[in-house]
């Protein structure tokens, strides 16, 4: 089959691999009729996530139809199914508790010794991600081993087209969690730093929760349009001194809730964060953290702090500080997407969302490495890339 595969930092290639078998009673294969292009694919395609290695194939954003599963499975040939991007057992400590993407089954043994050092526990699996996360190869292919395909897989009824769904995967999921992680209440201003497709639908996801007020930062002018179009106020830290912004907006308190929709690369005008560029292109630090930094010195006294965005080591200059003393809350996480997707689909279903809107680009995955490297450099008008295998 053809799969895009890393090579090397900037290096992606449309390659000719085994087709995948299945291999345990509970696997699938799932023949893809659509993956896309992550925010966080971009990390491994930055050569800032560690683990990865050339040959693996990328993507953790497909869907496709069922064409082989084992004994174990759920799954029937011919069905639609969108695939979640974490890999869960659904019947470990976590799984049973609804945390799916904590999931002490689904990363080889094997790969487990990686993630201990850095993180304290193994890490759960993921698809297409990293052999931190399990090695597990990814949905940028005509074809895709499920693990666990009775527990993952969100079976799609007849009259959705692909487009409409598939970012049930990951992004739409990611963006409601982090909406959910806020513990909204009536009334509430909520700060989104990051316009990318979590940050877009961590406010569309706000809104529907009951915030009064969504205020969006970000320097890339038609993301900040798509952030107005979805009802919410925008700032362009370019322009702008967002303390300051935030504060005014918020007569004089800051955000109730705030949410890092950007992670370990967050760009930014003031020193730390050029000091954290410098460190993470020399191999010195990982993760560049203006963003979080910010989120935090801005929200507001026993105010909560959501992190979706993607860390993948260290951090420096963490303001404990300003955490400890204003009382706040954090809550992060890789999204535990089976809990949410019933819901998600059900509101997909109703009209309540639209998933659409995002996307800007769709290509045949032979051009994959073409949408990496326009949705790398291009950000403002390459807002999401649909890949059709």
């Amino acid at each position: 089959m053809r799969a895009l595969t890393y090579h090397s930092k900037h290096d992606v290639r449309v390659d000719t691999v085994p087709d995948p078998e299945l291999v345990n009673p509970r696997d699938a294969i799932i023949e893809v009729t659509a993956t896309a292009i992550c925010g966080s694919d971009l990390h491994l395609y930055d050569g800032v996530i560690p683990g990865v290695m050339s040959g693996d194939i990328l993507g953790h954003e497909f869907m496709g139809r069922v064409v082989d599963a084992g004994p174990g499975s759920t799954l029937e040939k011919g069905q639609r199914v969108v695939v979640p991007f974490t890999i869960s057992c659904g019947q470990c400590f976590h799984c049973l508790r609804a945390q799916y993407s904590a999931c002490d089954n689904s990363n080889p043994a094997e790969n487990q010794d990686l993630t201990e050092p850095l993180y304290g526990q193994a890490l759960s699996g993921l698809f297409g991600y990293s052999h931190l996360t399990g090695g597990y190869p990814g949905g940028q292919a005509e074809y895709v081993r499920v693990p666990y395909s009775d527990i993952g897989p969100i079976v799609i009824p007849d009259g959705l087209e692909d487009e409409e769904v598939l970012f049930l995967s990951d992004i739409l999921p990611t963006g409601w969690m982090a909406a959910d992680n806020c513990d909204i209440e009536p009334g509430d201003t909520v700060a989104v730093w990051g316009c990318g497709p979590v940050g877009l639908f961590a406010i569309q996801s706000a809104k529907l929760m009951g915030a009064a007020e969504v205020i969006a930062i970000d320097h890339y002018p038609n993301r900040l349009d798509l952030a107005r179009k979805l009802g919410a106020k925008v700032i362009d830290y370019r322009t702008t001194r967002v303390l300051e912004a935030l504060t005014e907006m918020t007569g004089g308190i800051g955000p109730d809730a705030v949410i890092d929709a950007v992670g370990m690369e967050s760009h930014g005008l003031a020193p730390d964060n050029i000091a954290d560029t410098v460190k993470q292109k020399v191999g010195f630090g990982a993760d560049r953290g203006h963003a979080l930094r910010e989120a935090i010195m801005a929200c507001r006294k026993g105010g909560r702090v959501s992190m979706p965005g993607v860390y993948g080591g260290f951090l420096d200059k963490f303001p404990l500080g300003a955490f400890m003393e204003k009382g706040l809350q954090m809550r992060t996480g890789q999204t535990h997407v089976q809990k949410y997707s019933k819901d998600l689909l059900h509101r997909i279903r109703e009209g309540e969302i639209d998933t659409t809107f995002l996307i800007s680009h769709r290509l045949p995955l032979e051009q994959a490495a073409e949408g990496y490297a326009n949705f790398h450099s291009n950000q403002d008008d390459w807002t999401k890339v649909v890949l059709r295998p």
